[in-house]
């Protein structure tokens, strides 16, 4: 592809649309060396500020050259250079976490609304298989995003449709670590691609070809389940197997920072296909809650102190408790006013339900637990419910229950009223 080609093809993809200000990271090879050779010169047409970031991983003994002649570089072309250099045990990982949060240090320090970086067509071919012979999910085998969201602005890989070899030639440096096969990318693209290319010469083409119908799938069935509550159980519940994995997959996909093994996601489908109330604990902080009617995967708050989260309310006096105002022996008005018969002569306990908690209903003994299940309220609820208390005995739950115990003072002349108002949050 020659030079005004890729500068067609930047116009036609809108890539710098929105963007004035961009990040580009050069590590010094032909791929980001050619990418910065391009955006420099055509920055006007393109409307683009370009700012550089190069890490220096301190691999090997040029490393520090390399640094300086980029530095050297980006002096002559007058642009901003920004340099960091790598410490510590590294790795693959480790080097690819330190280079991206410095980026987005350094974006959001120059004003910059994207990271571009130089990632082409065979790093997309390397990166698929690279997923399949891990065994990812088949969402996963797209590959390397074009666009995507980063730092708060956009990160943008321009070049994923261009292979190496179409690169026009320009200085760069060569990074002789590549032609080493410590790491599994080296390997796959010094030793397992060749192999394959020489069973079938377009095989990087068949992955990419491969990658791209995967994501025209996941886009068809992402567009014909759009109007779809997931978290609604009526909703999950009528589709069919296959779907019901794909909803999950894609919900997932809202927590990055929550990746679950095959035996996990299982486990959680499971569940959603078989469980009524649940709260099920999940990884890096996050449960999963469902009740009778939804369900969702949120961050685990801390529980409330239970014996902590508990106040006294004496005769005569109003207070707020939970989701509701509670008045003793004063009326409320207000339609969602509930009245509860008490002691005037005791305080009432106003708290949170515990373990073995038991209320009196209809001559009979009844654990809250039990009566929360009956009633198929949700964890939500169940967490809510306010316990009031009078002689270390219940005599109601707010909108849930009223024991007999209450119903027994409604006619006692030492009896007096509580009002409970629900409060609208």
């Amino acid at each position: 592809m020659m030079q005004k080609e890729f500068l067609k093809e930047f116009q036609k993809k809108e890539y710098f649309k929105n963007h004035q200000r961009v990040l580009l990271a050069v590590s010094g090879g032909l791929d980001s060396m050619t990418l910065l050779h391009l955006l420099y010169q055509y920055q006007r047409e393109l409307d683009i500020e370009l700012v550089i970031a190069h890490v220096n991983h301190r691999q090997r003994p040029e490393s520090d050259d390399e640094e300086k002649e980029l530095s050297e570089i980006a002096q002559k072309l007058g642009v901003k250079i920004f340099t960091s250099s790598f410490s510590g045990m590294f790795s693959e990982a480790r080097g690819r976490q330190f280079r991206y949060q410095f980026f987005a240090e350094v974006m959001k320090a120059q004003g910059c609304t994207a990271l571009v970086t130089a990632h082409h067509a065979d790093d997309q071919a390397e990166t698929i298989f690279m997923r399949l012979l891990r065994g990812s999910r088949l969402r996963h085998l797209t590959g390397i995003q074009e666009v995507q969201d980063f730092a708060g602005g956009q990160l943008i890989r321009p070049l994923l449709h261009v292979h190496k070899k179409d690169f026009p030639p320009v200085h760069h440096f060569q990074d002789s670590s590549n032609l080493q096969n410590d790491y599994l990318r080296n390997r796959i693209r010094n030793l397992y691609l060749p192999a394959l290319e020489k069973e079938n010469p377009q095989f990087l083409q068949a992955l990419l070809d491969m990658g791209q119908e995967v994501g025209h799938l996941q886009a068809a069935l992402a567009y014909f389940t759009k109007e779809m509550d997931i978290t609604d159980m009526a909703v999950f519940h009528q589709q069919i197997f296959p779907v019901q994995v794909f909803l999950l997959q894609d919900y997932l996909a809202q927590f990055p920072d929550l990746t679950l093994s095959k035996q996990q996601f299982e486990e959680v489908l499971q569940i959603l296909r078989t469980k009524a109330n649940y709260l099920h604990p999940l990884k890096t902080g996050y449960e999963l809650v469902k009740d009778y009617s939804h369900f969702q995967i949120r961050k685990i708050s801390r529980k409330p102190d239970l014996k902590k989260d508990s106040i006294l309310l004496e005769c005569d006096n109003l207070i707020q408790f939970g989701d509701y105002r509670f008045s003793f022996g004063l009326p409320l008005q207000g339609a969602d006013t509930e009245q509860v018969s008490v002691a005037a002569h005791a305080p009432v306990t106003l708290r949170y339900r515990q373990s073995g908690d038991v209320l009196l209903l209809n001559g009979c003994h009844k654990k809250v637990r039990r009566l929360f299940i009956e009633r198929k309220l949700s964890l939500e609820e169940r967490e809510s419910a306010v316990i009031v208390e009078q002689n270390q005995q219940i005599l109601a739950i707010p909108n849930i229950a009223v024991s007999d115990l209450s119903k027994g003072l409604k006619n006692d002349i030492m009896g007096t009223v509580l009002y409970i108002q629900k409060l609208d949050r």
